[in-house]
């Protein structure tokens, strides 16, 4: 459980909950970017520190584990912790509290880039060995990460066009997006009928304004397996597995 690090209070608003008053995904994905983003900032290694550098963040992976999806909870508290490095990636870890009630834990993992080769940069170089930062140290009740395999077989499939409100400070595809896209081809009653239980999301590639994309689910009864690719190239930017209940 994250006892130190950074914590904020969230007041869940209507325009972030859909249809069954649940915490929409890309809500929740905002909710993680934002205070990563603040966190990091107050740690001095934000977006003001490595903007300058000709760096930036790039999120690798999710893997969430709910205990209670958020479904009708107006007050959330989010916390949040650097767990450390190791060369390429940094590791970060998130709790989601609803007063003293646990409702999940998320880890993830991130790289620097390098704006112009798009190079990974070894993380103790970018950030000149901030102590904010320090070595990876594995717990013993760390989550693990999922394998996601790409779908056997196509289910259902949307395409979409990227737009100016889906980019961010990077000019690229905000990830928020990516869970958008990826849930989309569902159906309404599946989504109505289904609450997340664990999700793993694998971020592989950018994507830019005007762009398409395919989004291609596969569902084996309570298991959605999601691609995301290039309409264009048909290279993969996103891989995802979500376990619903």
């Amino acid at each position: 459980m994250i006892t130190g690090g950074y914590r904020e209070e969230i007041k869940v608003k209507y325009s972030e909950m859909d249809y069954n008053q649940a915490l929409k995904p890309f809500s929740l994905l905002n909710y993680l970017q934002d205070i990563a983003s603040k966190n990091a900032e107050d740690l001095g290694f934000g977006y003001s520190f490595i903007t300058p550098k000709n760096i930036a963040w790039f999120l690798l992976k999710y893997h969430m584990e709910f205990e209670e999806y958020p479904i009708n909870v107006e007050n959330i508290t989010l916390k949040t912790q650097p767990r450390g490095y190791q060369k390429l990636f940094a590791y970060r870890d998130f709790e989601f509290w609803e007063g003293d009630k646990l409702l999940g834990r998320i880890a993830s993992i991130w790289s620097l880039v390098d704006i112009t080769s798009r190079n990974l940069i070894p993380i103790n170089i970018g950030l000149e060995n901030n102590p904010g930062m320090p070595p990876y140290e594995k717990k013993e009740d760390d989550l693990s990460f999922e394998k996601i395999k790409p779908p056997a077989k196509i289910d259902t499939e949307k395409e979409f066009e990227v737009r100016y409100n889906d980019i961010d400070v990077n000019k690229h595809a905000n990830n928020g997006n990516y869970i958008i896209w990826a849930f989309e081809p569902l159906s309404f009653e599946f989504k109505s009928n289904h609450k997340i239980k664990t999700l793993d999301m694998i971020y592989k590639k950018e994507i830019k304004l005007g762009e398409k994309l395919i989004s291609q689910v596969e569902i084996q009864d309570n298991t959605t397996i999601h691609l995301l690719k290039n309409a264009e190239t048909n290279e993969e930017l996103c891989l995802i597995q979500c376990r619903w209940i």
